[in-house]
């Protein structure tokens, strides 16, 4: 089913045979030398990502973006019902953006049985970080994301560093089952006082918006410190929980320095790290994140 609005160029698709045809025509219009992106997304759109979208029209002839909630991402008792899906409002977006292809599937037409029926799983690093507090998570993802890039078939697909440990899932992924695409990483996105854009911080009351800003001091912690010259990851981590647990409003679920590809803890920053937090501000479950570069070699105490 083709969904065609009166004043818009942007094509809604909602079944996969149908996504599947546009991006052939979408092709076809460019010949060989098209590139096409995926913005794959669940949603309740905000400034992160339309700079993944603007990335991606930079980049590439056609832009194709997806809105699912995927419920195989979700734990029993996380927000999946509540998991905002302002529609309309996020066609407009994307209308004003000139997306060219937006595909917003039901859950029966991704998984015709209701959930999945077959799995892509990566056991090891899927465990780490989200994953160890959320079972099942990336595992979820993985196979939501491959079918996309099935479906699609994009030369280039764009993510959002927020989603650091979601990224490096998807990048060993995309290694492991050889998939004939790029990943584009794009910068976190954040309020004037370093506030992370999400789409569940509408859930926040103005009391937990202001806790919330913990996350973000504790990373600016760390990075003064790295610059300083700490590299020892002990007393940086230290740094980050004395700052998060000096917030009331914050329950830390992990505060990390991990190696940015495999997500394996590290001792020294070294040639490089990335810092992760996630926490529960209220019933609300934050991540950030920042990569801190190389350390200054002899620098380090």
């Amino acid at each position: 089913m083709t969904i065609m609005p009166e004043v818009s160029t942007m094509d809604i698709l909602t079944s996969i045979e149908d996504m599947r045809k546009a991006c052939v025509h979408a092709r076809k219009r460019f010949g060989g030398r098209c590139k096409l992106g995926l913005v794959p997304t669940m949603g309740a759109l905000h400034e992160g990502h339309l700079s993944l979208i603007r990335a991606a029209k930079r980049e590439c002839d056609v832009v194709a973006v997806s809105i699912f909630v995927n419920p195989a991402q979700f734990a029993p008792g996380e927000d999946f019902e509540r998991y905002p899906r302002p529609m309309e409002q996020d066609c407009a977006l994307l209308e004003a953006e000139e997306v060219d292809l937006l595909f917003a599937p039901s859950v029966r037409e991704m998984y015709p049985h209701g959930a999945p029926q077959a799995f892509v799983d990566l056991p090891e690093i899927g465990g780490r970080l989200d994953g160890q507090f959320r079972s099942g998570h990336f595992r979820g993802v993985a196979t939501v994301v491959a079918k996309l890039f099935h479906i699609v078939g994009p030369d280039l697909a764009f993510f959002g560093q927020k989603d650091a440990a979601q990224v490096a899932v998807l990048r060993a992924m995309v290694r492991e089952l050889d998939f004939p695409l790029q990943m584009r990483v794009c910068p976190t996105v954040r309020e004037a006082d370093g506030l992370a854009l999400s789409s569940r911080n509408r859930y926040l009351t103005a009391e937990q918006r202001s806790d919330a800003l913990a996350l973000w001091r504790s990373l600016t912690a760390v990075r003064v410190l790295a610059e300083a010259g700490k590299s020892d990851t002990n007393a940086l981590r230290h740094a980050m929980l004395c700052v998060l647990e000096a917030s009331a409003g914050v329950r830390v679920e992990y505060a990390d320095i991990v190696h940015p590809d495999t997500l394996l803890p590290l001792d020294h920053i070294g040639e490089g790290a990335l810092v992760a937090v996630a926490a529960h501000v209220g019933t609300t479950r934050l991540i950030d994140n920042i990569l801190l570069p190389p350390a200054i070699e002899g620098s380090g105490r």
